[in-house]
């Protein structure tokens, strides 16, 4: 069991440094603001904005959008701060195609590992800029520090490479196929989700990270040509369609076929959908067994506690991309969805009951498994009630 220790001083730290950022993406500073800027009345501890940014089992960053949300999350990962914590690349991934910017979460993987920042096409963001500024990529294999997806500025000072493609499906084919040549081969398995239906795709952006598994995508029509390609590149792959017949209708399924094996791994639902991925395995799991790591197999097969979980709103996609890093390093988490940010769905409630629920015996607690939880966006994403129910169900009680 791997122990999710917390970096709640990193994220503090890394929210302090970027709360000049302009007021679209400010982050929460010790702030009562539901919006992530600073206000005159702070709560918590010494105006430490606890448990706003953090709790015992769980730690916020509380971005007021997905951009400010990517910065606190690269900072946190790569806090930057001693030699050997810089990244060697960093991905600037479009605001404007969210296909995209999903699917470029696989560059966080072995061997580039670059975590995702966000940027429009002008000018870049003031949290995207100072993060970026602060990360200070030290340069990958090739020599790029910033790898620029789709429509986005090029940063002065700093070597990029281009990814480029005339629509989300040629981009993200062009990211399989800028990732499979830094790692010397095509993956064996890859992900297929819905380029119509985001809250679907979502949860495939922190498997991508931590995998290494390419996102391509296709529609209601079918598999589009560039996905096509990829797939023929990958040599009949085993491919994952993450959610249910309502997002990939089976007859797209049937065109898949003929590219290589294909499984569907979904739910009604984007909450329920994520719950699902969290808990698949292929192979799957001996009954009654616990779900070892297997080499060569495809999921999080999360059915026991001792992990970390990353809890994001289904309504804010582009948080799958920018919270992915957390799910390809620490405590190695799968991607959760929320529907509202005022109350936790049923499925993800009675995931955390049946699975991620710690226990210790006559040993005591200092001899149990651990969680925690990463709340990604501020209050108007996920509110501070439903960190505190997370925090409590992530809790190690008495084993009975």
């Amino acid at each position: 069991m791997r122990r999710a220790t917390p970096a709640t001083l990193v994220t503090i730290a890394a929210c302090a440094a970027l709360s000049g950022c302009g007021a679209s993406t400010k982050l929460l500073t010790g702030s009562s603001s539901a919006t992530g800027e600073r206000s005159s009345g702070a709560q918590g501890v010494g105006g430490l904005g606890i448990p706003t940014l953090a709790t015992k089992n769980t730690t916020r960053v509380a971005g007021a959008d997905p951009v400010a949300d990517a910065a606190g999350v690269a900072l946190a990962v790569y806090p930057s701060s001693a030699p050997g914590t810089h990244p060697q690349a960093v991905t600037l991934a479009p605001t404007g195609d969210w296909e995209a910017a999903l699917a470029a979460s696989v560059l966080m993987a072995p061997p580039i590992r670059a975590p995702v920042l966000l940027s429009g096409s002008g000018s870049l963001p003031g949290a995207t800029a100072q993060a970026l500024d602060m990360l200070a990529p030290t340069g990958s294999a090739g020599g790029a520090q910033v790898l620029r997806v789709g429509d986005v500025p090029a940063p002065g000072g700093l070597r990029s490479a281009s990814i480029s493609g005339s629509d989300p499906y040629t981009l993200a084919a062009a990211i399989d196929r800028f990732q499979s040549a830094a790692a010397g081969k095509e993956s064996p398995d890859v992900v297929i989700a819905s380029a119509e239906h985001p809250g679907y795709a979502m949860p495939a952006a922190g498997w991508a990270a931590e995998s290494g598994d390419p996102i391509l995508f296709v529609d209601n029509a079918g598999v589009p040509q560039a996905t096509r390609d990829a797939l023929l590149s990958h040599g009949r792959p085993h491919m994952y369609v993450v959610g249910p017949r309502a997002a990939v209708p089976a007859r797209v399924v049937a065109q898949l076929r003929r590219y290589g094996p294909v499984s569907r791994v979904g739910a009604a639902g984007a909450a329920a959908n994520s719950v699902a991925f969290a808990v698949y395995r292929d192979p799957p799991c001996a009954f009654g067994q616990p779900c070892a790591h297997i080499p060569n197999s495809f999921g999080w097969a999360m059915r026991s506690p001792g992990h970390a979980y990353v809890l994001i709103n289904a309504k804010r996609t582009l948080d799958a991309a920018a919270a992915a890093a957390l799910s390809a390093s620490g405590g190695y988490g799968p991607q959760l969805l929320v529907r509202d940010a005022a109350s936790l769905p049923a499925s993800v409630l009675n995931f955390f009951l049946d699975y991620a629920t710690p226990g210790y015996t006559q040993e005591g607690p200092t001899a149990a498994v651990y969680n925690h939880g990463w709340v990604i966006g501020d209050q108007t994403a996920i509110s501070v009630p439903v960190q505190a129910e997370l925090d409590s169900l992530l809790e190690v009680v008495p084993q009975k």
